[in-house]
């Protein structure tokens, strides 16, 4: 396999692969028959899985699979639809995200939210960073804060003589990464990143693969991606969801079809659906 869908030349090796499976075996999710509907329509349904800490966890399929719904349970970001209804369990440190005594703002705190867009607010490039941590009131010095933030972002030393800037005089890719700085500064557990390199190019793609490289040593990740290459150079564990069509052909609801390591899923997946569609058949 070669990776030739434009962010970068490389090969998909097999010393890359085997790489990709080396997952430590520390749950931090677990999903059980997780069903999520939209004014009383399903579009998620039997999804049951564990996300394991320190890794990169990701989700692929088809389009309206139910990817993006998916990982917006997570940091409980479907609360914010009025006709979205969550049923099932996601237990988080063995704790029940979705439980009667737990605080959705919390949960958004530990558990942070990239977008496919990047989306700075309209402010200084220092602002945007120190913004999470003056809301929550965040003990520590805000200055060291900021830096350290973006340091972890990659992307200090191209905008420490910058900080009084708009952050939107940066790049695309730049924007991207002071997004994942945004994030780091309220100090996540995990980060969430639904198609974060899908508007960039290749360069700005290739900088936040590394960079999501260099996070998973502190943090666990999980990543939505249409691209299956990247899913393959990036992810340790990959899921893949496909659509159930209903008789009529009416309705259209996102199901959970394998679930592996990475290898496992690109290789030699065990089911028939999942090896059509990473080897180009459908999808």
């Amino acid at each position: 396999m070669t990776v030739t869908d434009g962010a970068r030349m490389a090969p998909v090796t097999p010393e890359l692969l085997a790489e990709r499976a080396e997952v430590r075996r520390d749950t931090l999710f677990g999903v059980e028959d997780l069903r999520v509907s939209y004014a009383g329509v399903p579009a998620l349904e039997g999804v049951s899985l564990d996300i394991y800490r320190n890794g990169v966890t990701a989700f692929i399929g088809p389009s309206g699979c139910g990817k993006s719904t998916f990982i917006r349970c997570f940091n409980r970001m479907n609360d914010l639809i009025p006709s979205a209804l969550v049923e099932g369990r996601i237990s988080y440190h063995g704790v029940d995200l979705y439980g009667p005594d737990v605080d959705p703002v919390e949960v958004r705190k530990r558990i942070g939210m990239v977008f496919q867009k990047p989306n700075p607010f309209p402010k200084s490039i220092f602002d945007n960073i120190a913004f999470g941590p003056r809301v929550l009131r965040i003990d520590g010095a805000v200055d060291e804060r900021v830096e350290q933030a973006l340091r972890r972002a990659a992307l200090w030393d191209e905008v420490k003589d910058r900080l009084k800037e708009s952050a939107l005089s940066l790049s695309g890719g730049q924007q991207q990464r002071l997004c994942i700085a945004r994030c780091l500064a309220v100090e996540p557990d995990v980060i969430l990143m639904d198609e974060p390199a899908s508007a960039l190019d290749p360069i700005s793609t290739t900088a936040i693969e590394d960079l999501m490289h260099e996070l998973k040593e502190s943090y666990t990740i999980v990543i939505v991606t249409h691209n299956m290459q990247q899913a393959a150079r990036v992810a340790d564990m990959t899921a893949f969801f496909s659509v159930k069509v209903s008789d009529d052909g009416k309705r259209r609801t996102g199901i959970l079809v394998e679930y592996d390591e990475t290898p496992t899923i690109f290789t030699k997946p065990a089911d028939q659906r999942t090896e059509d569609y990473v080897t180009g058949r459908f999808g």
